[in-house]
């Protein structure tokens, strides 16, 4: 059976090193590209199962690059490595196809479990695919991490905090944030607030009983 293809792009080559050793220890075969051209060159001549692509690199940044390749393969999973943590700059590259990020510097722990949820996550779009279902619900939602945020929030018994939701599917603050902003604009959610001594008071959630993926 072929080892997980991941691919990695980025300019700098101790990132590229370091992300490598991690796929190996991890029992996946990396390739490499130092650009986003010819990172979308090995797309297109590979079986590549993963993305793993920087934000800032010369000629094609990582947004570029980002929607280079979903146009060429909507359901490839791609991971942006970044050191900018703005929601903004989140919203942009999910918007693009993006499907997760990394901060730099790089945890090893961090992406093993990034890599290991996205690759969950790309056999589950095969089986969407397979029943003819859209991949995407809208620009920057796709039904399979859909699925997998709403089915972990159905199991809850009580109510819980985003940070419990970031924690236990395995995905980036800013790929959550922009879910269960979707979720709470369309009423998907009940939203408990819970008032602490200081700030604004943050919020519990549960999975509202009317919600239906499939009426998507």
């Amino acid at each position: 059976m072929p080892k997980t293809k991941i691919l990695i792009i980025d300019d700098e080559p101790s990132i590229v090193f370091t992300i490598q050793e991690i796929c190996n220890v991890s029992g996946y075969e990396a390739i490499t590209a130092m650009n986003g051209q010819d990172g979308f060159e090995l797309v297109k001549s590979n079986d590549v199962d993963l993305v793993i692509v920087d934000y800032n690199m010369p000629g094609w940044d990582g947004l570029i690059t980002t929607k280079k390749i979903k146009a060429h393969d909507p359901s490839l999973p791609i991971l942006v490595l970044t050191v900018d943590e703005q929601q903004q700059t989140a919203d942009k590259f999910m918007a693009a196809g993006a499907n997760d990020f990394s901060i730099k510097p790089i945890k090893a722990p961090d992406l093993i479990a990034r890599i290991n949820v996205h690759l969950q996550i790309r056999d589950m779009q095969k089986q969407i695919k397979r029943k003819k279902e859209d991949l995407y619900i809208e620009k920057g939602i796709s039904y399979a991490t859909l699925l997998l945020i709403t089915e972990y929030l159905r199991d809850q018994v009580e109510p819980v905090t985003f940070e419990d939701i970031t924690t236990n599917v395995n995905l980036a603050y800013q790929t959550v944030h922009r879910y269960i902003k979707f979720l709470e604009s369309n009423s998907f959610l009940e939203i408990t607030p819970i008032y602490g001594h200081l700030g604004r008071p943050k919020n519990k959630y549960l999975l509202a009983e009317h919600f239906d993926i499939q009426a998507l």
